[in-house]
């Protein structure tokens, strides 16, 4: 299991950057330190406008974070939930089901017109102890890498609408 992950160049402002923040209500102790690592990523790299919106549950931040990409009003959206494992299948079906409706967002934002990024900060955690481990802004910080993986797709989806030089676009 990998706990730390590649951190974005330093270099990589926010600024004049719109972003929503989707999160859940269930495990509130665990999504309101998500919350709190990711606002404060994107207001140290100078986001211009932070929105969070709210859903009841995981298998909500699909729909939610689809209807904010479809009002085009955001530059980046950043879905936050928890997942505690259980004594059934709901968490498995829960983590698989969030996980593709975000996952086929991502691609239809980023190859429409108007390319937009979407970070998954869904923590799927065995128990209590660990998501609170890695939510923490002050530890592991999943909120603040969800963000600052949004924003480096962000400034990813713009280079790639810039047209290569000439010489060297691809071909034969």
């Amino acid at each position: 299991m990998s706990t730390h992950a590649p951190r974005p160049e330093a270099a990589l402002s926010a600024k004049g950057m719109r972003f929503a923040l989707c999160a859940t209500r269930w495990n509130p102790e665990v999504v309101e330190q998500l919350l709190a690592g990711a606002r404060a990523a994107l207001e140290e790299r100078g986001a211009e406008e932070i929105r969070v919106l709210r859903c009841a549950g995981v298998f909500e931040l699909g729909p939610l974070a689809a209807r904010v990409a479809r009002a085009g009003e955001v530059d980046g959206i950043v879905a936050l939930g928890c997942l505690v494992r259980g004594a059934t299948d709901h968490y498995t079906v829960l983590a698989s089901e969030v996980t593709r409706a975000l996952g086929t967002l991502a691609m239809e934002a980023a190859t429409s017109p108007r390319a937009l990024a979407v970070a998954f900060g869904v923590l799927t955690c065995e128990n209590m102890v660990q998501a609170l481990e890695r939510a923490d802004p002050r530890g592991m910080d999943k909120g603040g890498e969800a963000a600052l993986a949004c924003l480096e797709q962000i400034h990813a989806l713009r280079g790639a609408e810039s047209p290569l030089p000439a010489g060297r676009r691809g071909g034969r």
